[in-house]
């Protein structure tokens, strides 16, 4: 396949938008069009492109911003491929740095913003193949410092939508692989075999899978089978990168879409620990869609409140005891539960003792007779923990009204909320609490703990 490098100015760019143009088939300008006239490239982004190149290093920018603005989507992310090594980009930003050991990128800064700089990468597939690259027995990769070309770099991306290579200055696009026609034709492609593509990296199965969730686009026939064949090797995936994969595929708005297509591949269990009861299996959808909701909306997200949200139903299955939850086992059973976690996905300690506070206050918003609910609502993880109330009412479809009566405790003032005590405290419903059989006590809805 020739290489398409495709040279547009803005007089160009706009006497074709004029034209009548049917389709992205019949023109293969549009997208590039729609390129050139959505794309908001930040100034300090167009400051290391421009700063590189006078340095005489061809750069550009690539991948995952390049696919969302081509796709209508606001890019999030900008990063930049060059054929500056990461020193020669670390001489040339002084506010920068080296990071990696598998792959070495340069990390350039300005105030909060962090852009990534990756060098070329050399093609090392049959007669390339380099000794500098290291590989494991399975084929992954687990060093890859060798420097190549722009040609060579197209070559090591994983799917031609994330080949597609822009320069915002010279309007320059380098599209060796089609990726704009596979954009077009919404389809996950492999640049290259993806059973020996997956073998060389195999999150690159998740992130096939993810692809497909957020763009809305088919997965090719091979890589659907590579995904079956190869995807047993996530087990030899790092806890670490798996976290950062965890956060990528569930994190960003389509949490629930990804995690349906996981389970289809039956790659979920390389990140979860899950149940199989369809009251767990609606808490998980419906934690999935809390999350994507609160990301469309711009509200705070935190990978903490997902993962003590999706290992609830883990914590119950060590702890629930002739239906009803024993509370000595509860609060044994929480570091192992985490601990299982960490099997598959690190959980960083700053959200262990978050996770276990989110528990921790589900006996106390249900037990409201034994504990004071001034006290609870001042308790710094309350808000995470009502949420949470929330969503599990939801999913085991409880009648109780325990979320809207905490809903409605937290917005009265203090008068208000002493009225509502006081009803609690009624003897009607006091008498009524005493003849609570155990299967009935207030802590866990009844539909978890069958």
């Amino acid at each position: 396949m020739s290489i398409r490098i495709l040279q547009l100015n803005l007089k160009t760019s706009k006497t074709l938008e004029k034209k009548n143009l049917k389709s992205n088939h019949e023109n293969p300008f549009q997208t590039e069009l729609n390129l050139l006239g959505q794309a908001h490239i930040p100034k300090f982004v167009l400051k290391i492109i421009r700063n590189l190149r006078d340095e005489g290093f061809e750069t550009y920018l690539v991948g995952g911003c390049i696919r969302d603005i081509l796709t209508g989507l606001k890019p999030k992310d900008f990063d930049i491929a060059t054929a500056a090594t990461p020193e020669e980009v670390r001489k040339t930003f002084k506010a920068s740095r080296i990071i990696g050991k598998r792959f070495k990128l340069v990390h350039v800064y300005q105030k909060n913003t962090i852009i990534e700089v990756a060098t070329f990468r050399k093609d090392v597939s049959g007669d390339n193949f380099d000794p500098d690259l290291v590989k494991d027995d399975a084929g992954k990769i687990i060093r890859d410092n060798v420097w190549g070309s722009l040609q060579d770099d197209c070559k090591r991306r994983d799917f031609s939508i994330n080949a597609i290579y822009y320069c915002p200055l010279t309007q320059k696009i380098f599209d060796e692989h089609n990726g704009i026609k596979d954009i077009a034709n919404k389809k996950i492609v492999s640049i290259g075999d993806p059973q020996k593509r997956f073998e060389e990296d195999p999150v690159r199965s998740i992130r096939a899978i993810r692809f497909a969730a957020k763009l809305n686009f088919k997965l090719d026939k091979a890589v659907k089978i590579a995904i079956y064949d190869k995807g047993m090797l996530l087990q030899h995936i790092s806890n670490a990168r798996m976290f950062d994969e965890f956060n990528k595929l569930f994190l960003t708005g389509w949490g629930e879409k990804t995690f349906q297509k996981l389970k289809n591949f039956d790659l979920h269990k390389y990140l979860l620990s899950t149940s199989k009861t369809s009251t767990h299996d609606r808490l998980l959808n419906q934690t999935f869609i809390n999350t994507d909701s609160r990301y469309h909306a711009d509200k705070s997200i935190t990978p903490g409140f997902l993962i003590a949200a999706l290992l609830w139903p883990k914590l119950l299955e060590k702890c629930v005891k002739d239906n009803s939850i024993n509370i000595r086992l509860f609060f044994r059973s929480m570091d192992h539960v985490l601990r299982e976690q960490q099997k598959r996905t690190a959980v960083p300690r700053k959200f262990s003792s978050y996770i276990k506070d989110i528990w921790y206050l589900q006996l106390k918003l249900s037990d409201r007779f034994r504990n004071n609910p001034k006290k609870i609502i001042k308790h710094p993880r309350f808000r995470a923990g009502y949420d949470f109330l929330l969503i599990r009412e939801i999913a085991s479809r409880d009648k109780s009204k325990l979320g809207v009566w905490w809903t409605k405790f937290q917005k009265l003032d203090s008068e208000g909320q002493d009225r509502m005590l006081k009803q609690l405290k009624s003897p009607s419903v006091l008498e009524s609490f005493r003849k609570q059989k155990p299967k009935d006590k207030p802590f866990g809805f009844s539909e978890e703990l069958g």
